[in-house]
């Protein structure tokens, strides 16, 4: 069901809005958690980690989904807010006729460079072959993985932030069942894992669209939809563009990050791989409620009531923190057994890597939460520039950082606290960009000057 985000209070709106999307991004997370869980229980701790380390590689695909789901989504919230029903139609089309050239595109990089790509982050000589095998059948479902996104982002777009929920629940679930029969029953090990998501995500996206275009076939128009438009493409780029920047640039981030990891050898980066799943859980949670206030201030901003993005700041950043609570609390002082579903020996330097990593980030998710509820307000209010800006010196820190302390401290801790150093700067970058920007919003629609 469409609902308008431009009425009611900012707090409640926000909470309903919001509350379901965290539970979307549980299920989604549960792909990747089900893919590690079950090759570290059923295959093998290096098979646990051919997965971890495909999963940087396949982030990069994910940025460019995740470009085109905020892009699209930003500028459907804002035509939908100003009730241009019909120029909000044409957003949907051209960014799906759009979206399905650079599938291809990207389908093609990544059958091509694949192999190149794990060499290139030292990938061992033990994992290769399994981890190639995953990431080509990832590859082949990029198409769902695009078109999902993009339709979670017109039905977010339109205030429906519940039937994502559905979908993935059902499809996440799903996954975890398939998983087990492809590896334990059928043993077709990593091919196994890699088939059970790329069927399960297919499913969820075909569904997805259909209701999409069932959604926006209820909704009213006089006249022809024009089905593609330069003008609407190049508004979805301003937005879309950065945003894929934003990811790509932390994907080759966390690529570089990975190499940097791979020389600690297959304990270290098993640890890694089950512990990053489980801080993949909380921030990308953070990232889709910071998705959802984006909608909130697109919706706003098209309405005209700016007062309305800066209660939705403070609305979304007290939502946040009571989010990050019992993440912080369970992942500093029960990480040991969040790691144990990934592991099929609870002893050793994976498990202590793992918990290590956990306990050194876990404090943190109070201050990276409140930088991505900001960066929603950002990229709602169309500031990219101000967003780019906090993100690359995120990025540019924790890389430059991972780097220096692995060396300086001669173990993969130092890696680990390029973190909370690189979310701290940005973090405070990014409220004052926020603050600063809702300001000026507030000056041009009064007429004054600055």
């Amino acid at each position: 069901m469409n609902k308008d985000l431009t009425v009611g209070r900012p707090e409640s709106v926000l909470w309903r809005f919001c509350l379901p999307l965290f539970g979307s991004v549980i299920f989604q997370q549960l792909y990747n958690i089900a893919d590690s869980f079950v090759a570290g229980q059923f295959i093998g701790e290096n098979a646990l980690a051919a997965v971890g380390n495909s999963y940087e590689i396949t982030l990069i695909f994910i940025a460019f989904a995740f470009g085109c789901n905020i892009g699209c989504s930003v500028i459907v919230s804002q035509l939908f807010g100003a009730k241009k029903y019909s120029e909000m139609k044409t957003a949907v089309w051209t960014t799906l006729i759009a979206s399905a050239v650079l599938v291809a595109v990207l389908m093609l990089v990544g059958f091509l460079l694949g192999e190149r790509l794990l060499a290139l982050i030292d990938t061992p000589d033990e994992l290769m072959r399994d981890s190639l095998t995953y990431l080509n059948i990832y590859i082949l479902g990029v198409p769902f993985l695009f078109f999902y996104n993009i339709a979670t982002g017109i039905f977010s777009a339109l205030g429906d932030s519940r039937t994502p929920f559905i979908f993935l629940a059902i499809s996440s679930v799903s996954n975890i069942a398939v998983d087990i029969l492809f590896v334990k029953t059928f043993e077709m090990g990593v091919n196994g894992v890699a088939w059970a998501t790329f069927i399960c995500q297919g499913v969820s996206a075909v569904l997805a669209i259909i209701v999409v275009f069932r959604r926006l076939a209820a909704v009213r128009t006089e006249g022809k939809i024009r089905v593609f438009s330069g003008n609407m493409l190049g508004k979805i780029a301003v937005i879309a563009i950065p945003s894929i920047l934003q990811q790509s640039f932390i994907s080759v981030g966390n690529i570089i990050i990975q190499s940097v990891i791979n020389g600690f050898g297959a304990s270290v980066i098993a640890g890694y791989a089950a512990a990053v799943k489980l801080n993949n859980l909380v921030i990308t949670s953070f990232t889709t409620l910071g998705n959802g206030i984006s909608n909130y201030t697109a919706q706003n901003l098209g309405a005209g009531k700016i007062d309305r993005i800066g209660q939705g700041l403070k609305a979304g950043i007290k939502l946040i923190w009571g989010l990050c609570i019992p993440f912080a609390v369970l992942y500093f002082f029960f990480g040991r057994y969040g790691m144990y579903p990934f592991m099929e020996n609870r002893t050793g330097l994976a498990l202590d890597t793992g918990v290590t990593y956990l306990r050194i980030l876990a404090p943190f998710y109070f201050v990276v939460s409140a930088k991505l509820v900001a960066d929603g307000i950002l990229r709602g209010t169309g500031m990219m520039g101000r967003f780019m800006t906090s993100t690359f010196t995120d990025l540019i820190l924790r890389v430059v950082l991972a780097v220096v302390l692995s060396r300086v401290i001669g173990s993969a801790t130092g890696i680990w606290l390029a973190w909370p150093i690189g979310w701290t700067i940005a973090t405070v970058m990014s409220l004052l960009f926020c603050v600063n920007g809702i300001k000026k919003l507030k000056r041009e629609k009064t007429g004054r000057i600055e």
